[in-house]
């Protein structure tokens, strides 16, 4: 049965579980949620997600929000991902932890107000506070990589998947691979991997709404 994932390319949240769906063997396919146009507000979407979010997996009578959630459930699923052993897997999830508080929310945040707001609404102290916190996230993460092909261990785990989320999106919202050598590195082992796709190569987006 194929796995259906709600989504749309512009949402880093629903590209961590789309790329660990794609680079996992699953079969799966996207399906196409109109965020820009309110689907997420609408009720027959919140029927399938009471929260008014993407993505929704649904594979089957199982239905999962939260990409976190996802990625765990693709790890039960194939075994991939999760860490080699019981000491890995809690870095995983200390890493996942981590990105969902420091990281992608903040740049999924950034971004949204940088580039999907009319210009006369954006927050520029807002914003210019947010990048301080965002700057401190990239360090963090940049230290770490340091000797490091990946976040945890010798092999690509939900950790990368969480944490790369935003970082590939061309947007601009204070991020610049340039400026993170390790950072940049890394990236690159994961665009490496066979099946890597880029998220709007992986999901049906809004051409229109882009910047």
């Amino acid at each position: 049965m194929t796995i259906k994932l709600h989504c749309f390319g512009e949402s880093g949240n629903a590209y961590k579980a789309a790329l660990a769906l794609e680079l996992s063997g699953l079969d799966w396919e996207p399906v196409f949620v109109d965020f820009f146009g309110g689907e997420t507000r609408g009720a027959d979407f919140r029927d399938l997600n009471v929260m008014g979010e993407v993505p929704v997996l649904v594979d089957g009578d199982v239905t999962l929000t939260q990409s976190g959630v996802m990625q765990m459930y693709i790890t039960e699923k194939t075994g991939k991902f999760g860490g080699k052993t019981p000491q890995e897997a809690r870095e995983v999830m200390r890493w996942m932890f981590w990105d969902n508080h420091k990281l992608s929310s903040q740049a999924g945040m950034m971004r949204f107000l940088m580039n999907f707001l009319p210009e006369e609404k954006r927050p520029a102290e807002v914003i210019a506070f947010m990048q301080g916190r965002l700057k401190a996230a990239y360090t963090a993460l940049d230290v770490h990589l340091r000797g490091r092909d990946w976040i945890v261990g010798e092999d690509l785990t939900n950790a990368d998947l969480s944490c790369c989320g935003y970082l590939f999106y061309p947007e601009p919202f204070g991020f610049d691979r340039k400026d993170w050598f390790e950072i940049d590195r890394w990236l690159s082992n994961i665009e490496g991997l066979p099946g890597w796709k880029h998220p709007y190569d992986l999901m049906p987006g809004n051409p229109s709404d882009r910047q």
